[in-house]
């Protein structure tokens, strides 16, 4: 899994390349938790994402209730078939916000 960080302004984007699974979801919320405090809004771009675990979905929503409690949205797009697929039998698309 390869992280990349743009900041626009106070708009943080993730973009996520790879796969996210039991060994990197960790790296991802150890990013995220980094960021925290630094952004007023969160942005994970899955354009490049292969595959999401599990793991990878409980550090997305662990994310949303972090930031939930400050008012920060949490937006995840570009999402392609297979990660969709996965969103959708796990219910995750009626519980994040997916464009």
């Amino acid at each position: 899994m390869n992280i990349t960080k743009n900041y626009n302004q106070k708009e943080l984007t993730l973009c996520i390349e790879g796969h996210i699974d039991t060994i990197t979801s960790q790296e991802l919320n150890n990013e995220i938790n980094a960021e925290l405090g630094n952004f007023d809004s969160l942005i994970i771009d899955f354009t490049d994402l292969e595959y999401i675990s599990s793991a990878g979905l409980r550090v997305l929503i662990a994310t949303q209730k972090k930031l939930k409690a400050d008012v920060i949205p949490l937006v995840i797009k570009n999402v392609n078939d297979n990660v969709s697929e996965i969103f959708r039998m796990s219910g995750f698309d009626k519980i994040l916000k997916i464009e």
